[in-house]
């Protein structure tokens, strides 16, 4: 079975509208944002290629046109649409069933399609406010949600200081969601830092892990794509990391580099720092096939240690 995913790095734009119409444009005219295009580094047989200011094909308008047309999945980044400061959640933080929230499930409805809403500020009856993806099925049902759970709170000497926890409040709950694909999970960008979290969605039924996400420029470089490599050869699952482009003229610079790996630890593709579309066929049957050949899950020594969530 194969499972064909856009991954969208966009730009993030001030007016929280203009984001949603952004994804609104890609999908209905297949073109990006800006007209130049160039190809990624992914494998023949898996990667249908890339197309963007920073991913060149010879005709990238003809190749999303063509391609987004059967795709079964479309994935957004961390914060798609508020700017990445902490100032800013609370001011663009609405309710689930909110404006954003109808827009996403009506755009997942028209065009038939799974779509993983990066994240957005949530706002909770209490006022709280979190980070929060939004997954949409192909009738614009809500199926999935997740809260991230381990807020960014970190201070490199000469690097990046952040502190998520200045404005958001940190999930409970780590889960997946249920597809024709088979299940699916999600979590959000320093989520995924902690091993836990991708062998309890693994452990779950996974076979694919979504991660919207927006490293810097401190930690993008070092940690980015070993990260990922990492926790798709330990979960034995196909992992994609969605990021915004980067924009250098922002207080939180983005890495950029969009990413999907294999089971095995390869890179399917990456991107580079600007805007532009990858999509993929996933072979959801090569997962099985890993799984079956080195089957890590199946030789866990559960009598001498134990993983198992605490919430539900």
């Amino acid at each position: 079975m194969k499972l064909r995913a856009a991954v969208l790095q966009t730009r993030v734009f001030t007016e929280k509208e203009k984001n949603i119409e952004q994804l609104e444009k890609i999908l209905a005219t297949g073109r990006i944002p800006s007209e130049s295009d160039h190809p990624s580094d992914g494998h023949a047989s898996q990667g249908l290629g890339c197309a963007g200011e920073g991913n060149k094909l010879s005709d990238g308008k003809a190749f999303l046109a063509d391609n987004l047309k059967g795709v079964d999945l479309v994935t957004l980044p961390e914060m798609f649409a508020c700017p990445y400061e902490t100032p800013n959640f609370p001011l663009y933080a609405e309710p689930e069933g909110g404006p954003s929230w109808q827009a996403l499930s009506a755009i997942a409805k028209k065009y038939g399609i799974y779509l993983a809403a990066g994240s957005i500020p949530e706002r909770d009856g209490e006022g709280r406010i979190y980070n929060t993806a939004y997954v949409f099925d192909r009738q614009g049902r809500q199926i999935g949600k997740h809260r991230k759970a381990h807020l960014f709170d970190i201070d490199v000497k000469g690097g990046q200081y952040f502190k998520e926890s200045d404005t958001l409040t940190p999930g409970n709950h780590i889960g997946c969601f249920d597809t024709e694909f088979g299940r699916i999970g999600l979590c959000i960008c320093y989520d995924f830092r902690f091993p836990e979290t991708a062998r309890l969605m693994a452990q779950d039924g996974a076979r694919v892990i979504l991660v919207p996400a927006a490293f810097n420029m401190t930690t993008g470089p070092a940690h980015w794509e070993l990260m990922f490599r990492q926790r798709a050869v330990e979960s034995q699952c196909y992992v994609i990391g969605t990021a915004p482009a980067r924009d250098p003229q922002s207080s939180y610079t983005s890495w950029g580099h969009s990413i999907m790996v294999d089971p095995w630890g390869t890179i399917v593709t990456q991107m580079d720092e600007k805007e532009g579309v990858c999509v993929v066929d996933l072979d959801l049957d090569y997962v099985d096939r890993v799984r079956q050949e080195l089957p890590l899950l199946a030789h866990r020594r559960t009598d001498l240690y134990e993983l198992r969530r605490l919430t539900q």
